[in-house]
């Protein structure tokens, strides 16, 4: 129970007292992981897509995403063209095989930073065990590269 400051009664908690709530700082981050030098960025081969809609019977999409707009479905293009689902943008995935927590607090920024700073547009799906990125199927490589010196 919260007692006034100035009464001495019972109060209701307010937002204030709610821990990393509006009266209380978040707590500061961790350093990285030194793993992170070599986050081994790894290219699929194949093209995938973004299309809209729930799976249709036969197709494994690699995601599924539920929001409160509908559903899009993260697949390779094969797949998606075999189901005659319609896509417009055909993305390159890079998976990162390094070592991290969902916890973590900055690789995301680290990647997202340099391929922002380079210009490439990306789009991350983060799984349990890897992040994903999916950036233009055309820009595949080159973020690839760029990823590979961090």
């Amino acid at each position: 129970m919260i007692r006034s400051a100035t009464t001495g009664a019972a109060a209701r908690p307010g937002p204030e007292d709610i821990p990393n709530g509006p009266g209380d700082p978040a707590p500061a981050p961790g350093p990285a992981p030194a793993g992170w030098r070599d986050i081994q960025p790894e290219l699929s081969a194949e093209p995938y897509v973004f299309a809209a809609g729930e799976p249709p019977p036969g197709v494994s999409p690699f995601a599924v995403i539920r929001e409160d707009e509908g559903v899009t479905l993260v697949l390779a293009r094969a797949d998606a063209d075999r189901a005659g689902l319609a896509y417009d943008y055909v993305a390159a995935r890079i998976t990162l095989r390094v070592g991290s927590a969902l916890t973590d607090v900055g690789l995301t920024a680290l990647f997202s930073r340099t391929l922002a700073d380079a210009g490439i547009s990306c789009n991350v799906i983060a799984g349990l065990a890897h992040d994903h990125l999916f950036v233009g199927w055309d820009q595949g490589a080159r973020a690839l590269a760029l990823l590979g010196e961090l």
